[in-house]
């Protein structure tokens, strides 16, 4: 089992509402991603979901069991936080056994789970090491072993990779995936990275401020934003965005299109016209950095062989059914 259930669960500090007031389904064995800008909540929900903050009002269930006010230790979750938290005088293989040590379970079993786990992660050969002698990735595997050890209802995840380099983090993403797949097992992953929360996830939630902004798989979230700040914050490099006078031709008072939804053509070509401020190459692609005087600064995707020089100008053509169109308050108008 592992469905998480909340309902209307607000948190505040005096008169200020953190979580204003949220509702939320989690099934057995998704693996939710909980992202948003820094500020937004994400950290602040889990915590509570785990039990390390209090509810001010609202409901918590787990498995259709009341957890509102329970103590972390009752509610069969396990968290793995940014810091590892591991015992640096413990080996790897005291640290994956020190909740069941300390749950009284026997020598004999806690060997087996041990092994078991170390196996997964692949820390077979690190197990009478201490967490000093490790890597970054290494330490957070040895984290997820200890947790993993505890067959919780659900794994919780605060920003787990925020401390490794950026290939260590690809990596880490792929095994946590795998984890997942082989576990079945319930996962909430906290992020500010839009990019973890859109290769790991079932399913993203979107936070700002407290509050849901929207909920769904991701592609669903990329393809069809619910509003202006989701569109904005999932997809890389961000969608732009044309208010104006060009905006109000296409009837609506913000239009979004995303650098792959625009072709990079000769300015005679085009609907629209950029300068090039900026030129980013990736290899396979080249991204674009535009001013233009009418529609402002820009983002475009081009192939990787093309070549531009800087001050140039080019001409974008944007694929009129990738457009987005936004109302005065943000909100996504119909097509």
């Amino acid at each position: 089992m592992g469905s998480i259930n909340l309902r209307q669960v607000r948190k505040s500090f005096g008169a200020v509402d953190v979580i204003p007031g949220v509702d939320l389904d989690i099934n057995e064995g998704e693996f939710v991603v909980f992202v948003g800008p820094s500020g937004c909540g994400k950290s602040t929900l889990l915590r509570l979901i785990a039990g390390l903050e209090d509810v001010t009002s609202g409901s918590i269930s787990i498995d259709g069991r009341d957890v509102t006010h329970a103590p972390p230790a009752r509610r069969g979750l396990a968290m793995v936080f940014q810091s590892y938290a591991l015992y640096p005088h413990m080996s790897v293989r005291k640290n994956i056994a020190f909740p069941l040590k300390m749950a009284g379970m026997d020598e004999a079993s806690i060997e087996k789970k041990v092994s078991d786990a170390a196996r997964a992660l692949n820390l077979g050969d690190y197990l009478d090491r201490k967490p000093g002698q490790l890597s970054g990735g290494q330490r957070q595997r040895v984290a997820i072993g200890r947790a993993i050890v505890r067959q919780p209802t659900a794994f919780l995840f605060d920003e787990p990779l925020s401390n490794l380099d950026a290939a260590l983090r690809v990596n880490m993403r792929l095994e946590i995936g795998e984890l997942h797949r082989e576990l079945g097992a319930t996962m909430i992953y906290v992020t500010h990275d839009q990019v973890e929360a859109m290769t790991m996830a079932d399913k993203i939630v979107v936070l700002q401020k407290g509050r849901i902004e929207q909920v769904g798989a991701p592609m669903d979230l990329y393809r069809a934003p619910a509003n202006r700040f989701v569109a904005g914050f999932i997809g890389s490099p961000k969608m732009n965005f044309i208010e104006g006078h060009e905006a109000a031709r296409l009837g609506a008072h913000a239009v979004g299109v995303r650098p792959e939804h625009m072709a990079v053509v000769a300015p005679q070509n085009s609907d629209w016209r950029a300068r090039v401020t900026a030129v980013e190459r990736l290899g396979a692609d080249t991204f674009l950095h535009l001013r233009s005087d009418s529609l402002g600064a820009m983002t475009a995707r081009a192939g990787g062989d093309e070549s531009f020089e800087l001050g140039s100008e080019v001409g974008l053509r944007p694929d009129p059914a990738r457009l987005h169109r936004f109302g005065p308050s943000g909100e996504t108008l119909a097509a």
